[in-house]
């Protein structure tokens, strides 16, 4: 069993059940040590794995390292057993924005400090390469002081799944908060995207209701297509100015997340908050002191677990070393020839960013034989992925650990 009589991996109290989806459920914590509340999302492995969304939780580990926000939900560890994947998150225990919005529109001010820490949320999100593609009143949450936090990076997208013409093309999305393009089964900028969910957002906050919404789904999507909705005659005059410029159904003149933050009716009573670096709650382990940690990283400092078994085709087979590097894809291509070749290793480019290279010497379990990918998953950020598919282990660490590793992750 993966937790007895509420207890977790005999570090967390596991509490009552907050919320459910097709492949998770979520549960109020506390960390028996240190006392720290937490909600814990524990993820159905083998459902994961049946429908191929293994690489959909690699992302959402991946993003939501990378988010560090005062706005938005953080991830503190990663824990696995056999049969399940846990992510112990930030508690946020105001409860959704939907909640408070089922009870009537919001006052002006109130809707607008809400809307301001979303957008505050959304473009540091854009500047890390990082798209939400889920916006909705359902995944803001509100702590105890009455601040926004953004949830629920599942279905977040990172730049590795854009195509050749630089578009996202996964239909993701709820209905009411859908872009035109997505409806045109058009290819989509993701931050263009999260725009429109905002302006759906901050429609709801100041009038109370959907801009679209219908019976008829399809009715639903026609007015979304043509952004048609209208407004009640509480609505301020101000914003009137600014919901059409983001609800706008060419994505090519909708306004961006920039030109928001100069918006007149958006500056007022703005409080600007510096991002500070943060120390991580005491779940474990401190990031701060850890130094950098990529999104694998967090799995190795989980105490006594492995989840590398998570992404192995075959566990008694393959090793893997992972890594986040700031040098560019190309570079880090080269510079593992150059490096490879130095060791006296034979490397065969079999693709753009995709490398063999195998030792000169056999050793006691064989030839070392690696497999090297890289992967784009931010705009300034690559994940280095090694499979050692033959020779020894220590070799292949030594070499990944020692020579690969360091070089490619100095600072540039």
């Amino acid at each position: 069993m993966d937790f007895k009589r509420g207890v977790l991996m005999k570090r967390y109290e596991l509490g009552k059940l907050l919320g459910q989806g097709n492949f998770a459920k979520v549960y109020h914590g506390k960390n028996i040590e240190t006392g720290v509340n937490v909600a814990i999302k524990i993820i159905d492995k083998s459902k994961v794995m049946k429908v191929g969304m293994m690489n959909q939780i690699k992302r959402e580990i991946a993003v939501m390292k990378l988010i560090k926000h005062p706005n938005v939900v953080r991830l503190y560890e990663v824990m696995a057993s056999k049969t399940k994947i846990y992510f112990v998150l930030e508690y946020v225990k105001g409860g959704e924005l939907f909640d408070k919005v089922a009870k009537g529109k919001l006052k002006e001010d109130a809707a607008r400090k809400y809307f301001q820490q979303l957008i505050s949320a959304i473009s540091y999100c854009h500047n890390q390469g990082v798209y939400h593609q889920d916006l909705k009143l359902e995944n803001l949450l509100l702590d105890d002081e009455g601040n926004l936090k953004v949830s629920d990076f599942g279905l977040s997208a990172l730049i590795d799944t854009k195509r050749r013409d630089g578009l996202l093309h996964t239909s993701c999305g709820t209905p009411a908060y859908v872009v035109p393009e997505v409806i045109r089964h058009k290819g989509y900028d993701g931050a263009k995207a999260d725009v429109w969910s905002c302006g759906v957002v901050l429609f709801v906050l100041l009038a109370g209701f959907l801009p679209f919404h219908d019976s008829n789904v399809m009715e639903m999507y026609r007015k979304i297509a043509r952004s048609e909705f209208k407004y009640p005659n509480w609505f301020p005059s101000e914003a009137r100015k600014l919901v059409p410029k983001m609800l706008d159904p060419n994505p090519k003149t909708r306004i961006s997340v920039l030109k928001i933050m100069e918006n007149s009716w958006f500056k007022k009573g703005l409080i600007f908050q510096p991002l500070k670096p943060e120390k991580m709650v005491q779940t474990g382990f401190d990031v701060e002191k850890a130094g950098y940690l990529n999104a694998f990283d967090i799995i190795s400092l989980s105490p006594g677990l492995d989840l590398s078994a998570l992404f192995k085709d075959n566990v008694e087979e393959k090793t893997e070393v992972r890594f986040i590097s700031k040098h560019v894809g190309k570079d880090i291509v080269e510079k593992v020839e150059e490096i490879g070749r130095s060791l006296n290793l034979k490397v065969v480019k079999k693709g753009e960013m995709f490398l063999k290279l195998e030792g000169s010497k056999e050793g006691k379990n064989g030839i070392l034989a690696v497999d090297l990918d890289v992967f784009q998953i931010t705009h300034n950020g690559y994940l280095v992925e090694a499979n050692q598919m033959g020779g020894d282990r220590v070799e292949f660490y030594e070499i990944m650990n020692k020579n690969i590793r360091p070089a490619l992750t100095s600072e540039l």
